[in-house]
């Protein structure tokens, strides 16, 4: 069988499927879809054309695949006591550090650098996914999503969302759930 170039790899990538099994890496997949699969949970991948001139990759995501932005989630990485942190949050808010250091039992968080969260997740800013991050980080997802159905989150590419339930980003991030978005 051939092998096929990036370019025929991110032209299936652009299908949206659902999945449920296959999907990994030798489909063309991501980190973030490979653990996915492996953990058996459903999913969709969608795909756009990013424009790297948009200022905003969640609020990009949302336009470009006509979702509700309150269902579109961005991945921040936050330095939580000397302990580097995922935060998920709708794409309208912003990340209350105060809340997410309270969710955790500690007492201060800041941003990350975002050299050292690409070095530590494996994904460059604005495809950092919440899943299949190079070393595994605790995880908090904010309350909201639990009143949606799906959310989307980053596939581990700009350009490329993963929707799935919100039990089930919990599940495979082994995250929890607090109110960390402030609007």
């Amino acid at each position: 069988m051939a092998k096929k170039s990036k370019k025929q790899r991110e032209e299936g990538a652009r299908e949206a499927l659902p999945k449920k099994g296959g999907g990994g890496r030798r489909a063309g997949g991501t980190p973030a879809t490979v653990a996915l699969t492996a953990a058996g949970v459903t999913y969709r991948v969608h795909a756009y054309d990013h424009d790297p001139s948009h200022p905003s990759y969640g609020e990009e995501a949302a336009e470009a695949l006509g979702v509700a932005p309150e269902r579109v989630f961005k991945t921040l990485v936050a330095d939580v006591d000397g302990a580097l942190t995922v935060a998920v949050v709708p794409v309208t808010c912003s990340l209350d550090l105060k809340a997410l250091a309270s969710a955790l039992g500690r007492k201060r968080a800041t941003m990350a650098d975002p050299a050292l969260a690409e070095r530590t997740t494996g994904y460059v800013v604005g495809g950092i996914s919440p899943l299949g991050q190079r070393r595994k980080l605790p995880t908090v997802l904010d309350a909201s999503a639990a009143g949606h159905p799906t959310i989307h989150v980053s596939a581990g590419r700009r350009g490329l969302e993963v929707e799935l339930s919100p039990e089930d980003l919990l599940k495979v991030a082994d995250a929890r759930s607090a109110p960390i978005a402030r609007a």
